[in-house]
């Protein structure tokens, strides 16, 4: 099953940026995960440290995770309040970790591929009855013209359109994958240090093994991309992105139509282009959004709250044991983090560490890609 057939067909894309809130009147049963582990089937290659992985130590420690500016507050800029699925705020405690620097490039995903032959989701046609398990129930069949091997593509419309309406700058996009972002025609000569994109969940759990790793933890994922600072806005402090010089790789002008590319970069970036945060680590906002381990669930953080007693800390957190989201209920996704080039303050402010963002495990897009974390 992939999930652009499902937008394209039957609703909005729900697992990319959006400002919408969370229908009140939403249910909060939602389906057992039904999603199979990653691929066992590749041996690890790891025999370098962590170091001359590229890895960087984060010790553990504590930190309060969420954001607490509520959406509706109005004193408060629009890039600076928090969504409800990243409420209330919980106290968290961390083992310490090691993180990959970067996130992972088309050079290393590449390596991957050359040794064990590995197709990504992305070079698969999908299968029809996986697309009907996450369907509601009486939902008409795709057009069979649509099952073929395709991913999503950024497209820029010439004028100026809803942004309640992603299809306006969405398309899928036949052979599109991770040696081809935008098509046939694309490729990533010239783009090796940029993060690989076109990846699924699936893809990014296959590579982790291959390296003996793992994807991060949401909890870790924000701890990192915090730097050890408590509560700040955004990776660097709590300025507004319009000051000084580009900070990140985001969208500058008035999306999705016009990108003035003050950053230089119309898509991906290399991924030692813009400064690091102060624990040394590059990316952790905007370029690409990154796939975590967790499951995504809208209330994941309320599930926290009631799970520990209020004057204990929740260690190490795995994240819920189900998917849900409300407004698409039959079907599981995962977490990501860290906004991307096609973030901007009209639309996304997902470059925030504190912002949560889902898609469905198998789903790929020229925006997403991952990095990943080694226990000690």
């Amino acid at each position: 099953m992939k999930f652009i057939i499902l937008v394209l067909l039957f609703g909005p894309i729900l697992g990319l940026p959006s400002s919408a809130e969370i229908p009140s009147d939403a249910t909060k049963d939602g389906p057992l995960s039904c999603c199979d582990a990653a691929p066992s089937r590749f041996a690890s290659t790891q025999a370098q440290s962590p170091q001359e992985e590229g890895m960087i130590w984060i010790p553990g420690g504590a930190f309060t995770m969420g954001a607490e500016v509520a959406d509706f507050m109005m004193e408060w800029p629009y890039y600076a309040r928090s969504r409800p699925d990243e409420r209330p705020l919980n106290q968290i405690t961390l083992s310490g970790f090691w993180i990959s620097q970067t996130p992972v490039t088309n050079a290393e995903f590449k390596k991957f591929v050359d040794a064990t032959g590995y197709i990504t989701t992305a070079e698969k046609a999908p299968i029809l009855e996986d697309i009907m398990k996450a369907l509601p129930p009486g939902s008409p069949p795709p057009k069979e013209e649509l099952l073929v091997p395709a991913s999503l593509v950024f497209t820029q419309p010439k004028e100026a359109v809803s942004l309640e309406y992603a299809l306006s700058w969405w398309r899928w996009q036949k052979d599109a994958d991770w040696k081809h972002p935008e098509g046939p025609g694309s490729s990533i000569e010239g783009r090796m240090d940029h993060p690989v994109v076109q990846v699924s969940f699936y893809d990014a759990e296959a590579y982790a093994e291959w390296k003996g790793m793992r994807l991060p933890t949401e909890a870790e994922w924000e701890y990192a991309a915090r730097g050890g600072h408590e509560q700040q806005l955004f990776t660097w402090g709590d300025e507004p992105i319009t000051e000084g010089n580009p900070r990140v790789n985001i969208w500058q002008g008035n999306f999705p139509n016009e990108n003035i590319l003050e950053d230089q970069f119309k898509t991906t970036s290399p991924v030692l282009a813009f400064a690091p945060n102060d624990y040394g680590l590059y990316d952790m906002s905007g370029n690409v959004w990154e796939w975590v381990s967790d499951w995504y669930h809208n209330d994941a953080y309320e599930l926290l709250k009631l799970e520990s007693p209020s004057d204990t800390q929740i260690i190490d957190p795995q994240g819920p044991d189900q998917s849900y989201d409300p407004r698409e209920p039959y079907l599981p996704k995962r977490v990501i983090r860290g906004g991307s080039f096609l973030c901007n303050d009209s639309y996304c402010s997902g470059y925030r560490p504190a912002a949560r963002m889902k898609n469905s495990p198998d789903t790929s897009s020229n925006h997403m890609g991952f990095r990943l974390v080694k226990d000690n």
